[in-house]
């Protein structure tokens, strides 16, 4: 896993952010990114992972993409994911 794993993710949570909001433009900005990399033991390297996921967020939003993060190695992951990111943000109201 590379932080081209991270990346991918990240895009399909910016996918997920757009059907939500209909425009990225309503992103005020990117609060918090958790993510959970399924690691064996002795992996020392999911912050790297996310990274990938942290750096596309910056480059679409810009200083609105900078948030708040924890990267966590765990031994299993539901249905035999990767990685799994959670993405909180904060988005203005339609006017």
């Amino acid at each position: 896993m590379t932080t081209e794993t991270g990346r991918a993710v990240a895009i399909d949570l910016l996918a997920t952010l757009h059907a939500h909001t209909g425009d990225l433009n309503l992103v005020r900005r990117i609060v918090k990114l958790s993510s959970l990399v399924n690691a064996t033991p002795g992996f020392t390297e999911a912050h790297l992972v996310t990274n990938g996921a942290s750096e596309l967020l910056v480059e679409v939003f810009g200083e609105a993409g900078k948030h708040a993060r924890g990267a966590f190695g765990v031994a299993q992951l539901p249905l035999g994911a990767c990685v799994e990111i959670e993405l909180i943000a904060e988005v203005a109201s339609r006017s």
